[in-house]
């Protein structure tokens, strides 16, 4: 199996992300004796920087930690829907449908108090060392990248219509790709933030900066900027429903991760508010109907990983959501009866199982939001960003952030980042597990994943890809135990993921048997799917996913791959 880059080892520590300008700048927390929390959160915030239109400040923040010795942790910074945040409140706006864009679907934003908390809970460093790296990029610049540029330009009209604060922020002038971009507000509100805990040790600092944030000047200006109304997907404007309040009454938890033995390792996922259960479902579903070995992909391994990814997926859509009971989910009886239903030819059904009763699906809309001019709740492919961090004590971390990119709602003038859409994953409809409520979270499709194996091993891994992010990590476990690659060559190996599942964004629709595939899987691979029923799109040759690694061996070997497609994630280590 081809490798872009070569295997990377070393001993004292290692940060892989979607961006160099990120994964340098955690790396260099490292060197300057910060351990993974605090380079973690350097990270994160730097990716606020320089890949504003796959996440921000506005956005969510799910991680899972493991400290040596300890079991892993889910840091919960997925923050939660306003409190009056109701579906009646929705329908006297006459929509049927959550808007993916404006700012009737914010919620309260859970990164920036995510990252302090790591900080302060596990971290080493202050905030205003943690911040150091992102402020500077903001305020002196950085070479904007070509996709930033080619959203920015998309967005450009619109923005100039509708958004003017984004327009200011954005576009004019609109960026061309490797444009110097800077964003002086945003450098200004992480000074502020950094300057509330100056002169307190590190644990009240960071308490400091997220009571300057939940409780201050942020969540005062976030409730000034909901209450004007703004175009959305909708068609029409709306004002939000988000307020100060909202930030003040909601700070992130840590949680149990949920987690499943597979073949010499368990794998950890966050809990039902998230689709990681999800992934887990779908490998006890096929392991029995696996080879031990495999040389490829064949059409053998593809259709039973894809039918058995229609099953799990099936069942997030119907019974995942915030406090749902999944206990039965994993059970093998249940994982039985879902793998009775895989035979030779492709489902065009989706089949949720009878997990807690009769199972029942929300009605999806028909047809497409009323204008695209207001664009749709996904950002360009699904996309999202990640991070996993190991130091040289055996901490290891992986998280997701995302939301809040700058086509989601108008930029909030005063603080340099709008706010996220991530309410856009609930549903008008009474009775659901993922029905519109006051002061819950969303499902969300953000999804870290950590290993932990027999022998100790832990390691971290993770793409962006809103619903393919389960999907491209299975594609890369199965590579790691069923191929037997190494974690450079099982990122790089050929992947694929069915749209035959209900989008988590606007528009809210699903493809019945669609597959997406690299054309790496091979002409006969491709042909012998399309008999078998699967309505297969050919993405190109290296086209799905943007998975990144990081693990640490009980012998204190570090092991980190990045992801080459798109050509921008990269993993440094020594």
């Amino acid at each position: 199996m081809m490798r872009t880059r070569p295997p990377l080892q070393g001993s004292f520590g290692a940060v892989a992300s979607t961006h160099w300008l990120a994964s340098s700048s955690g790396m260099a927390v490292l060197e300057r004796g910060g351990n993974a929390a605090d380079a973690a959160a350097a990270t994160g915030f730097v990716l606020h920087v320089v890949e504003p239109h796959l996440n921000g400040p506005g956005g969510d923040l799910p991680a899972i930690v493991r400290r040596p010795g300890q079991p892993p942790q889910v840091l919960a910074g997925q923050g939660v829907t306003p409190a009056s945040a109701t579906i009646e409140r929705m329908r006297a706006e006459g929509i049927e449908h959550i808007p993916g864009t404006g700012l009737l679907a914010a919620v309260v934003p859970g990164a920036v108090p995510a990252w302090l908390a790591l900080v302060r809970d596990h971290g080493s460093w202050t905030p205003a060392d943690v911040l150091a790296f992102a402020i500077e990029l903001a305020e002196r610049g950085h070479r904007v990248l070509p996709r930033v540029a080619r959203t920015i330009a998309g967005r450009a009209d619109f923005f100039r219509e509708h958004w003017a604060s984004s327009a200011a922020l954005w576009a004019d002038p609109a960026p061309a790709a490797w444009d110097v971009i800077r964003n002086p507000v945003l450098a200004e509100t992480y000074r502020r933030l950094a300057d509330a805990g100056r002169g307190k040790d590190r644990e009240a600092a960071c308490d400091a900066a997220i009571a300057a944030w939940s409780e201050g000047f942020v969540a005062e200006a976030i409730d000034r900027h909901a209450r004007q109304p703004a175009m959305d997907s909708t068609g029409a404007a709306h004002a939000g429903l988000l307020t100060g309040d909202d930030l003040a009454a909601w700070r992130p938890t840590w949680e149990d991760t949920v987690a499943m033995p597979w073949r010499g390792t368990t794998v950890h996922k966050a809990g039902a508010w998230s689709q990681g259960p999800a992934l887990l479902a779908a490998l006890g579903i096929m392991d029995p109907l696996l080879p031990d070995r495999a040389e490829a992909f064949d059409a053998d391994l593809v259709h039973v990983a894809a039918e058995a990814t229609k099953l799990a997926l099936a069942d997030r859509d119907a019974w995942f959501g915030d406090g749902a009971d999944l206990s039965r989910l994993l059970d093998a009886d249940y994982l039985a009866e879902r793998r009775a239903l895989i035979d030779s030819t492709a489902s065009l059904e989706l089949r949720p199982g009878a997990l807690r009763g009769d199972p029942r699906l929300a009605r999806m809309p028909e047809g497409a939001p009323a204008t695209r001019a207001a664009g749709t709740g996904e950002p360009t492919r699904g996309d999202t960003c990640h991070i996993d961090v190991v130091d040289r004590w055996g901490t290891v971390i992986s998280a997701t952030p995302s939301g809040g990119w700058l086509q989601s709602s108008p930029a909030i003038a005063e603080l340099g980042f709008c706010l996220g859409t991530r309410a856009q994953m609930l549903w008008l409809e009474p009775g659901l597990p993922t029905s519109l409520a006051p002061s819950i979270r969303p499902r969300t499709t953000l999804s870290p994943t950590m290993l932990v194996d027999d022998d100790g091993t832990t390691a971290a891994l993770g793409t962006p890809g809103g619903d393919q992010q389960d999907q491209w990590q299975l594609a890369m476990l199965l590579g790691l135990r069923v191929l037997g690659l190494d974690p450079q060559a099982a990122i790089d190996a050929p992947s694929w993921h069915v749209t035959h599942l209900v989008s988590s964004f606007e528009p809210r629709t699903w493809e019945p048997g669609g597959l997406h595939v690299e054309s790496r899987l091979g002409d006969a691979t491709i042909a012998e799917l399309r008999r078998r029923g699967h309505v297969v799109t050919d993405a190109g040759p290296w086209s799905l996913g943007r998975l990144s690694f990081a693990s640490h061996e009980p012998d204190g070997t570090i092991r980190a791959a990045s992801n080459a497609r798109d050509e921008q994630g990269y993993a440094a280590l020594r």
